[in-house]
């Protein structure tokens, strides 16, 4: 039977370190997701509002195959900043793409970023022309190992999930044959992530061994126009899930991509509603090569999608579970 690894989160993955820095005055955050080597990775954009970066050059046809680091943030567009200081960190570290390797000629580390609002939280956001994105960016890096905190931590630190507070979840699954699938997400979304009324994370199917809270539906049905627990006053870009979904085996791009399509589908079976116009949910695919895909291939890459968005939909429900009340932002564990 397939159980979740040892960490039960993203580091189960073989060759990826994760790092988190937050700024607890200004409710905001960064993380940085490492892999040992350079590796395979895709993104899944589905969101009517997402903000990124570096994201069309994971499209398969060009020419970067395998990215240095990826990182979600917090703070909306400055958010984007948090890549520019692991871009730097890593560049001194003489890591990154190199077309021809020349005297003088520094390496380009492939970044891709992805960020979620959190500006509008309650946290001390005046900082005039110098975010704290940048330097979040290099501590996150600089802090990376096997732990991944959950809850309040990283780009989770200041988000909110509907009317509740949001944080960062991860959730890990091994195969029978030995394969490590695994999902981190970031939780800022305009839809709820518990059933209408009740406890119950709408993930609740996929729970394994009370990883959040064992809540049991009290009704199976509910009003399709039941929005209860979502945000009552979304803006365009205010909302989003961030994250990124990994596999310890050597996936091509193309197929990175379609284990990312696959993923977005755990965002489905955790938020109500999800992918809005407000929205700017976004989905990273890694594969660290670690394993050899098994043949036939097609079937593997089934597999490892659908277990992608298993963990994915416990990630979501994780990150809520484990957020702890900001101000006036209630946590799920405040509940009556």
């Amino acid at each position: 039977m397939a159980r979740p690894g040892p960490s039960n989160s993203l580091s189960d993955v073989r060759g990826l370190s994760i790092g988190c820095a937050e700024d607890k005055s200004a409710l905001t955050g960064v993380t940085v997701i490492v892999p040992d080597a350079r590796a395979v990775c895709a993104v899944d954009v589905r969101g009517g509002g997402p903000g990124t970066r570096e994201t069309d050059a994971l499209s398969p046809e060009n020419l970067v195959d395998a990215i240095d680091a990826l990182v979600l943030a917090g703070g909306s567009v400055y958010g984007l900043g948090a890549a520019d200081g692991v871009v730097a960190a890593m560049g001194a570290e003489g890591k990154g793409f190199a077309m021809r390797e020349a005297p003088g000629v520094p390496r380009s580390p492939v970044v891709p970023a992805a960020i979620l609002y959190d500006l509008a939280n309650g946290g001390n956001k005046a900082w005039g022309d110098q975010p704290p994105y940048a330097a979040l960016g290099r501590a996150a890096y600089a802090a990376r190992g096997r732990d991944v905190a959950l809850g309040n931590a990283g780009a989770g630190m200041g988000a909110l999930a509907g009317a509740l507070k949001g944080g960062q979840g991860s959730a890990s699954i091994v195969t029978q044959d030995g394969f490590t699938i695994a999902a981190l997400a970031c939780v800022n979304c305009f839809g709820s992530t518990t059933m209408p009324n009740q406890r119950a994370f709408w993930a609740h199917a996929f729970e394994i061994d009370g990883e959040f809270g064992a809540a049991v539906p009290a009704q199976q049905s509910f009003d399709a126009e039941d929005w209860h627990g979502a945000k009552l006053n979304p803006a365009p870009r205010a909302n989003t899930t961030i994250a990124c979904v990994a596999v310890d085996a050597d996936l091509t791009p193309a197929e990175a991509k379609r284990v990312a399509q696959m993923a977005s589908a755990g965002l489905a079976r955790a938020i109500r509603p999800v992918f809005a116009p407000f929205d700017g949910d976004v989905v990273f695919a890694l594969a660290t090569a670690a394993k050899p895909t098994p043949e036939p291939r097609a079937l593997a890459i089934a597999r490892f999608g659908t277990l992608a968005a298993d963990c994915l939909a416990r990630a979501v429900a994780r990150g809520v579970f484990a957020a702890e009340s900001v101000g006036g932002h209630a946590a799920w564990r405040d509940l009556g």
